[in-house]
């Protein structure tokens, strides 16, 4: 019988060093194959809401500062103000904004005031980071813009819009309350849904458009308050809030606002995920804008180019 003999140190070093390597070519294969180790989940980033009341604004409308990601961070910004203040976002690195859809107008304002809904994809930021709005035709106007940075989203997965309105009893109450010095009665509208296909950051905004001054908006269904800009001066504003929900499996989620004194609520709901911009942004995926009644449209059909 032969004799076995046990393996030098070298021999294990050698075998060693050689599974390391084919761990390692296998492990590129992978990433070549599209298999690689799984993106992280995306997360609300640096937020901040910029508010200017009705004339007391400037020709240049800038944000504060934030420190956002150096990149892999999706970037939204969303307006409200006058509607002949048209211009796009731009923001302190250079980044490119497209709009999400038409101006909505706010009812009973003659189409003087609307809002607007901006992305920037796989975004560049850092330190300083700044959103500017000029202000040619109405600089002394009214603006609400809040801009909120998703890191680990390179993609946008859904988007839905809606424009609920109250009913007529709720209207009608809510006028008699500001007529007799009252706080009107508390109504709550909902968002049309998104669907995720796994982890994901939801959005919600709500635009409401009565002209009282003070009021509440509560975001139910899980969502967390992170900006508001409810209680406004008397030289009057664009009351605005925006909620967050962290949400880790495939879904269809909606938001239910509940606002006093009753009003109509343009809404917006965002679904975020990580995963490469173009492959998520330009795929079909499907989301509505149900303020008419409009057919399910893709995320594509949303991106206006500007």
């Amino acid at each position: 019988m032969l004799e076995r003999r046990p393996h030098s140190a070298d021999a294990r070093h050698r075998a060693s060093r050689t599974a390391y390597v084919v761990l390692l070519a296998l492990m590129g294969t992978a990433a070549r194959a599209g298999t690689a180790m799984p993106d992280r989940p995306p997360a609300l980033g640096q937020h901040t809401l910029l508010a200017q009341p009705d004339g007391l604004g400037t020709r240049m409308a800038t944000t504060a500062s934030v420190v956002t990601q150096a990149s892999g961070s999706s970037l939204l910004v969303l307006v409200g103000g006058y509607a002949d203040n048209a211009a796009a976002p731009t923001d302190s690195y250079a980044n490119r904004w497209r709009a999400l859809g038409r101006p909505v107008a706010y009812n009973g304002f003659e189409g003087r005031f609307n809002a607007r809904a901006f992305v920037a994809l796989d975004a560049a930021g850092g330190p300083g980071h700044t959103v500017s709005f000029v202000k040619a035709a109405t600089p002394k106007g009214e603006i609400t813009a809040p801009f909120i940075e998703i890191a680990h989203a390179g993609s946008l997965q859904a988007v839905a819009q809606s424009y609920p309105v109250p009913g007529i009893v709720s209207r009608t109450s809510n006028k008699l309350a500001r007529i007799w010095g009252m706080k009107g009665a508390a109504v709550t509208v909902t968002s049309d849904s998104v669907t995720t296909t796994g982890p994901a950051t939801l959005l919600a905004v709500w635009w409401g458009d009565s002209r009282a001054l003070s009021m509440t908006a509560m975001p139910g269904d899980g969502f967390k308050l992170i900006e508001q800009y409810l209680d406004l001066p008397p030289e009057s504003g664009v009351q605005c809030a925006v909620a967050v929900k962290q949400v880790a499996v495939a879904g269809t989620y909606s938001v239910r606002w509940t606002a006093s004194p009753a009003q109509g609520a343009i809404l917006w709901l965002f679904a975020f995920q990580s995963g490469h911009p173009k492959a998520a942004v330009f795929g079909q995926r499907e989301s509505r804008r149900s303020f008419t009644a409009a057919p399910r449209r893709s995320v594509q059909e949303f991106l206006v180019e500007k």
